[in-house]
């Protein structure tokens, strides 16, 4: 009884705060613009190249930005377990994040503008100063570097609880470094890796703020089209069929990325 009286408040905040919005939006992407109930929103994103263009960018961006950062943090995440302050390390990894997303984006905006930093540096060393601002380039940078302690914790985590002598093992049975990292630390740190594509790989689809002030606009996704059509466009209808788009998009990649009990 006590178990759940204690449990009434997690069900209102999931009730109140993630069951009612995703109904509410269900129910309003069935509304045109004119505010009659029609399949018509659903049926312009199926056959819009615009849309499913959108649809392939945010995918496409997700993917680069989760396998870079995963090629970063892992290596990261595995040095951190060897080092012997490693959790005062690991805190130094995730303290960025406790600044504001916002914040950090003008940051960027500052050090890779065309007075920026980065370009009186390469002017500096005779190559001019190019366009890194607003370039695919500085998106990926940002949304990468913003994403790292993401996908380090998890990793780091799964590594640190794997048993070293399971890697001994290995190394006495004459494998050698690269073998055992195949066919030992990484399936045993999976677990973690699909942690942190979840936590990288979802938002990513949905970014909307870096693709204004860091991608100029020049780079589109559905997250901008939901910002565009709620604020600008004032179709909410269509705002909510490819906001319902993204969270089916998001339960697919969960249940991909599901995590498993080793040995199965």
């Amino acid at each position: 009884m006590t178990k759940r009286l204690f449990s009434i408040p997690y069900f209102l905040w999931v009730g109140l705060f993630v069951v009612a919005p995703l109904i509410l939006l269900l129910w309003q992407s069935f509304f045109n613009i004119q505010g009659q109930f029609s399949f018509s929103n659903y049926s312009q994103y199926f056959t819009s190249s615009t849309y499913l263009m959108m649809t392939w960018n945010s995918i496409l961006y997700a993917l680069i930005i989760t396998v870079v950062t995963l090629l970063i943090s892992f290596p990261v995440a595995y040095v951190l377990t060897k080092l012997k302050h490693k959790q005062l390390l690991l805190m130094l990894i995730i303290l960025p994040t406790w600044v504001n997303l916002l914040l950090k984006a003008y940051a960027f905006i500052g050090i890779f503008g065309k007075y920026g930093s980065v370009n009186s540096f390469l002017q500096f060393i005779g190559l001019g100063r190019p366009q890194i601002l607003f370039t695919d380039f500085s998106f990926i940078f940002v949304a990468t570097y913003i994403s790292i302690p993401f996908m380090v914790m998890p990793v780091f985590n799964a590594l640190e609880d794997l048993d070293e002598n399971l890697v001994l093992a290995s190394y006495d049975l004459g494998a050698t470094r690269w073998q055992t990292f195949i066919h030992v630390v990484w399936p045993l740190s999976l677990n973690g890796v699909r942690s942190g594509v979840q936590a990288v790989f979802i938002p990513s689809l949905s970014l909307f703020m870096l693709t204004r002030l860091i991608g100029g606009n020049k780079v589109i996704t559905l997250g901008t089209a939901v910002e565009e059509h709620f604020l600008t466009t004032q179709n909410w209808g269509m705002g909510s069929t490819i906001a319902i788009i993204l969270v089916l998009a998001m339960m697919i990649i969960m249940l991909l990325t599901r995590e498993r009990k080793v040995g199965n």
